[in-house]
């Protein structure tokens, strides 16, 4: 019989994508919304893969569950990699997406073309009960920063960023399609193989 599995995060839409994934090979997996045992977890990773593991390893031992808990951002080459690990908070403690997409673009104004390139990255760990790390997986989604957002679907920088093989940005793309192409779906079917092994 197999094991719950905890996804680190309260976000539903994740949830949501991760049980699709998991529910086909009798997996079952919970987010920490509700659990009075999982503990706040400050960022302090340098890069996402560290971020990951540390999300995962200290939930993993608080709770004394099996956690599989991921780091993302949207990470553009002409800003040297920014806004990175910062994407959430990107324009400050305050954050909105609004915002956030607004400094994208002041920060874009002058670059223009193929200079605007940019990729999604996401980077999973999963982390046994006591805390140990024994799997990561990472996928990159490529695609181009817009001049203006685009559609009403997703969140975060979605509205900007272009998808290169569809030319249109995940706001205008449906919940399907990302759910195929997205970096956080590469990195999840990355990592499939280890959550059967371990928990299946």
């Amino acid at each position: 019989m197999s094991q719950t599995l905890i996804l680190g995060t309260t976000n539903a839409g994740k949830l949501r994508e991760l049980v699709e994934l998991l529910e086909p090979h009798g997996i079952a997996c919970r987010s920490l919304a509700g659990l009075t045992d999982a503990v706040a977890v400050e960022e302090t990773g340098a890069t996402f893969a560290e971020n990951a593991a540390l999300k995962a390893s200290l939930q993993a031992t608080a709770l004394g569950s099996w956690v599989l808990a991921e780091d993302s951002g949207l990470v553009v080459p002409a800003l040297n990699g920014d806004p990175g690990i910062y994407s959430a908070r990107f324009s400050g403690t305050d954050a909105t997406d609004i915002a956030n997409n607004a400094l994208l673009l002041e920060r874009l104004r002058d670059v223009a073309g193929r200079r605007r390139a940019a990729h999604y990255a996401c980077h999973a760990a999963l982390a046994d009960p006591s805390g140990v790390v024994m799997a990561t997986s990472s996928g990159t989604c490529g695609g181009i920063i817009a001049e203006e957002p685009s559609g009403a679907g997703g969140f975060g920088y979605d509205p900007l960023f272009i998808v290169a093989e569809y030319h249109r940005t995940f706001g205008e793309l449906s919940a399907t399609v990302k759910a195929v192409i997205s970096h956080r779906a590469r990195a999840m079917r990355a990592m499939l193989p280890a959550i059967l092994r371990h928990l299946g």
